[in-house]
């Protein structure tokens, strides 16, 4: 699917919800591109899952801001494959720095950075451990297998939208 139906696609479904996240914050490796950023070299062209690009470009005509988080122990590769991606300026925040809080700081770091409240945030990772931790912060997390397509995306605005509906008050749906 080409990134232009695959950006109508993920906007038609994102009309379908009437409560939308302020902010939705990637993780990186095996989430936004196929592979380990410190297994690869600078020199080479990156490339992303086939929906990532036009789900980010769906994300950003509907207003709805969008972060990086990720662990990678090498920022200076990610944010060189994020220019040659011609992405890196989508992003409000990127928290790329190796740490062992399975993400939990990388997220403090964006909300301190945006003003964006953890329950305005849905977040998309490959690893459990990092969507455990997130989530006891009130972000709604969603599991990426091989990495984010529209299906995780439709499950995340589902998940969202339960997740606020139940905070707000106890809603039947």
């Amino acid at each position: 699917m080409a990134d232009d139906r695959v950006k109508e696609e993920a906007l038609r479904m994102l009309g379908l919800f009437q409560v939308l996240p302020k902010l939705v914050v990637f993780d990186l490796d095996y989430t936004l591109w196929p592979f380990y950023c410190e297994c690869r070299s600078k020199r080479e062209m990156p490339s992303l899952y086939p929906h990532a690009k036009g789900i980010l470009y769906a994300l950003k005509d509907k207003g709805i801001d969008v972060a990086i988080a990720s662990r990678s122990p090498t920022p200076d590769i990610a944010k060189t494959f994020l220019d040659k991606l011609g992405i890196q300026p989508m992003f409000v925040a990127k928290e790329i720095f190796s740490s062992w809080t399975h993400k939990t700081e990388h997220l403090q770091r964006i909300h301190r950075r945006t003003g964006i409240p953890f329950k305005s945030m849905l977040f998309f990772d490959d690893e459990d451990r990092n969507i455990e931790a997130v989530s006891k912060m009130g972000v709604t997390s969603i599991l990426v297998d091989d990495g984010v397509n529209l299906e995780e995306l439709r499950s995340g605005l589902r998940n969202y939208a339960s997740n606020s509906a139940s905070s707000n008050t106890k809603q039947s749906d």
